[in-house]
């Protein structure tokens, strides 16, 4: 008899919610992480750490650059970046501690060491404690993502840094190349530009944001470069060479960049080395993340897999829904992720927030559409805040009017995408969105006259 109802391997938020939702099922459960703290990459390094500097460095430039357009006079403003990554640390620990007591709440049984599957139903873990082998009727993989190498770029931890080493700089850069930009690179590149460094993005591609709809990034390249932001794309970076303390970044067919940092954010690849895939004869595809099938299960019966380490969008929320779905899947038989209803976020200022498809996609595929978009410089709620730039374009089939695509940049865009999301959720029309009734005056009346727009009857433009 297995030891486990369920296993799973990685406590990130796919294999902590999962989990969760496991147990509340009533499967005795037991997660396997390497790292002391639990969250994984999003709590520890990454989503959680990245917007609570966000969130400080904003409040920085505000007190320094934009109070007094209230009335508020500050005479000095500093920065103390120790206490600024202190507040940073105490919030990742806050949400660490969480996860640790949901665990126990849950009556989740931690094993802390590294999870290797051996067969189905099989899971060894070399831990602190020495090996110990767990057994189970589920096993699931939830190992999620690592930076991507950036060929001819070596990482020293320090000059030539990843998104886990620039979260921690213990001073500002004076000049920081960022490589890549995609939200990532952009979202840290202006933490930095907040609180003083030059900041070069350089993108290999001829645009910013790739996959995002292509007005709004046009829009968001100008918004960024009006900050002070230098954005180069079509640049190829071929090599980083770093001596007395500087980097000379070298670029294809061009002058080479000399920076004090370089961020290299180039994307993610699945964190699947030395989990035993082969060996047990798990299938990886071509890009090497995990085969599975509807219902999460790998080529390996027993053996499933969630989050980053397969297909669909590398985002933690997206992680979540599956841990989610593939536990009631396992306890009903039915559980399912839309992965064309995951919004996404940039958490730059202004915020960026996309759900389903781009404009360049509808016109690819041939479907028939009408667009509606209206500017964040006309709402009264927008106007009183200060913060007027961006806008909100929604899309909508031609002839059913159904809602196919929403994308903004503005204000708390992160936050009004998730109207969006549900009203998509729920097969809504453009129609639908423009007759809701919205608060007035609120930042999600943009939306409301975005979705009027379609049809031509904006109120307010």
């Amino acid at each position: 008899m297995a030891e486990f109802d369920v296993v799973i391997i990685g406590a990130g938020p796919g294999g902590y919610v999962a989990a969760i939702r496991a147990a509340q099922l009533g499967f005795t459960v037991a997660i396997v992480e390497k790292e002391k703290a639990l969250g994984g990459t999003c709590v520890r390094v990454g989503c959680i750490p990245s917007k609570a500097l966000l969130e400080s460095s904003e409040r920085y430039l505000e007190a320094r650059e934009h109070l007094a357009d209230h009335g508020v006079t500050v005479a000095k403003v500093g920065l103390d970046l120790a206490k600024m990554h202190a507040r940073k640390d105490a919030v990742v620990k806050s949400n660490t501690d969480g996860v640790a007591y949901l665990m126990k709440k849950h009556k989740v049984e931690r094993v802390t060491g590294t999870g290797r599957l051996v067969a189905a139903g099989e899971v060894a873990v070399d831990g602190p404690d020495g090996a110990r082998t767990l057994t189970a009727t589920h096993v699931v993989l939830a190992t999620g993502s690592r930076v991507a190498p950036l060929r001819g770029v070596a990482f020293d931890g320090d000059r030539v840094a990843t998104s886990t080493e620039a979260l921690a700089w213990p001073e500002v850069p004076e000049h920081l190349v960022v490589v890549g930009a995609g939200v990532i690179g952009l979202e840290l590149g202006s933490v930095w530009r907040r609180l003083g460094a030059q900041v070069t993005v350089l993108e290999y591609l001829d645009r910013i944001l790739p996959g995002m709809d292509d007005e709004i990034a046009k829009e968001a390249k100008k918004l960024f470069t009006k900050q002070g932001m230098t954005i180069r794309t079509g640049v190829a970076v071929t090599g980083a060479d770093v001596a007395d303390g500087r980097v000379t970044v070298r670029v294809d067919g061009g002058e080479p960049v000399v920076a004090d940092r370089v961020l290299v954010a180039t994307g993610r690849v699945p964190n699947t080395e030395g989990l035993g895939l082969e060996e047990a004869g798990v299938q990886v595809d071509a890009r090497g993340r995990i085969v599975v099938d509807e219902r999460f299960a790998t080529s390996l019966e027993g053996v499933y897999a969630i989050g980053d380490v397969i297909h669909g969008p590398m985002l933690a929320h997206k992680a979540e829904e599956d841990g989610v779905a593939l536990a009631e899947l396992l306890a009903t038989g039915h559980g399912h992720v839309d992965y064309g209803m995951v919004p996404s976020v940039v958490y730059t200022d202004p915020e960026i927030a996309a759900v389903g498809r781009t404009e360049e996609e509808l016109k690819a595929q041939g479907i028939p559409y009408r667009k509606g978009t209206f500017a964040f410089m006309a709402n009264g709620r927008a106007r009183a805040m200060g913060r007027t730039e961006g806008k909100v374009k929604v899309l909508a089939h031609e002839v059913t009017d159904r809602v196919l695509g929403v994308h903004a940049i503005g204000p708390h865009a992160g936050d009004l995408i998730a109207e969006a999301v549900a009203a998509m959720a729920f097969h809504a029309s453009s129609e639908d969105l423009a007759r809701v009734v919205h608060a007035h005056p609120t930042l999600s009346e943009v939306l409301k006259e975005a979705a009027l727009a379609v049809d031509g009857r904006a109120l307010h433009a």
